[in-house]
């Protein structure tokens, strides 16, 4: 069938802690869905407290992709990737990783961790309590802008997660009170050629849009950035490609035709102006929002 979408760049196997599909299955439905290309990106943690810390070895992350891209024959393209969890204490131990294990593409992300504040429903509502967005998302911020200045990784991950875990007490994280934030964060990016990454597994959760909004998307085009990229983040069959289109239109509304793309050498354009989704005025059914407690990490 013709490419509905060229690119699905994050995605989650059973060889990350929280996700359970075998690659076969994300492989057979981009085969069937019209996506050209995956990147597989399972998690991988520095602190051995975290879930992905010793949970699959980067050879046998390896293996499996690269079998997996054999199977297929190129219907989808599959590459191998990661989503490396960042914090800034720990940066010299992902900069090690990074310098002696080779990947297709690079995510870095900033997580909820166990040792944050929002760890959980309850931790959280205390943490917000008589706080502010500001007040409870600012160290959030501090953390990605550290990821995108440390010139690490290929994109930076779900920008703004953290509204995921405040949103039920302290309402939507707003872009224009909140401008500054952003700004800095999206200066970061474009300062060290950092991609930035739409993620549209928000669509499928409370806060009920991408990481980030259009709005930002659109700033970042204003500001000069130009590298961004898109994925599902699925880890559940059911995720694949979900909400991904809507990912693309805001892209492609903010001013952008192509995606950057890594495949293990230099960058690539990835081009999606001619996208069969274009034709495809419809939206996402936003109905059936992931919990916050279901233990997707993203």
């Amino acid at each position: 069938m013709p490419n509905a979408l060229p690119l699905d760049a994050h995605l989650h196997t059973d060889l990350s802690p929280d996700a359970d599909v075998p690659i076969d299955v994300y492989a057979a439905l981009a085969r069937e869905q019209g996506v050209a290309e995956l990147a597989i990106t399972d998690h991988v943690d520095f602190d051995p407290d975290d879930p992905a810390y010793d949970f699959s070895d980067f050879e046998r992350r390896e293996r499996s992709v690269r079998e997996a891209a054999d199977r297929w024959v190129g219907e989808p393209e599959i590459r191998f990737g990661a989503e490396l969890t960042y914090e800034r204490r720990l940066e010299p131990l992902i900069r090690e990783h990074l310098a002696h294990h080779t990947y297709d593409y690079v995510i870095g992300s900033v997580h909820i961790t166990r040792r944050s504040p929002l760890r959980s429903p309850a931790s959280a509502a205390a943490w917000c309590q008589g706080k502010t967005h500001r007040e409870a998302v600012e160290w959030y911020f501090d953390e990605v802008e550290a990821a995108a200045r440390s010139g690490l990784f290929d994109t930076i991950g779900h920008l703004d997660f953290v509204k995921r875990y405040v949103v039920d007490f302290l309402g939507p994280l707003e872009f224009e009170p909140h401008a500054d934030l952003y700004d800095r964060v999206l200066r970061a990016l474009i300062e060290s050629g950092t991609a930035l990454e739409v993620n549209s597994s928000g669509l499928r959760q409370a806060t009920g849009e991408t990481y980030p909004a259009p709005v930002v998307v659109e700033r970042y085009h204003q500001l000069g950035g130009r590298r961004i990229t898109a994925g599902s983040d699925a880890h559940r069959a059911a995720h694949f490609g979900f909400g991904l289109d809507d990912a693309y239109r805001s892209i492609h509304r903010a001013g952008f035709n192509a995606l950057s793309f890594r495949r293990g050498g230099d960058r690539v354009a990835v081009d999606f102006a001619h996208a069969a989704v274009f034709a495809d005025a419809g939206t996402t059914d936003l109905a059936g929002a992931e919990p916050v407690a279901g233990g997707i990490r993203g």
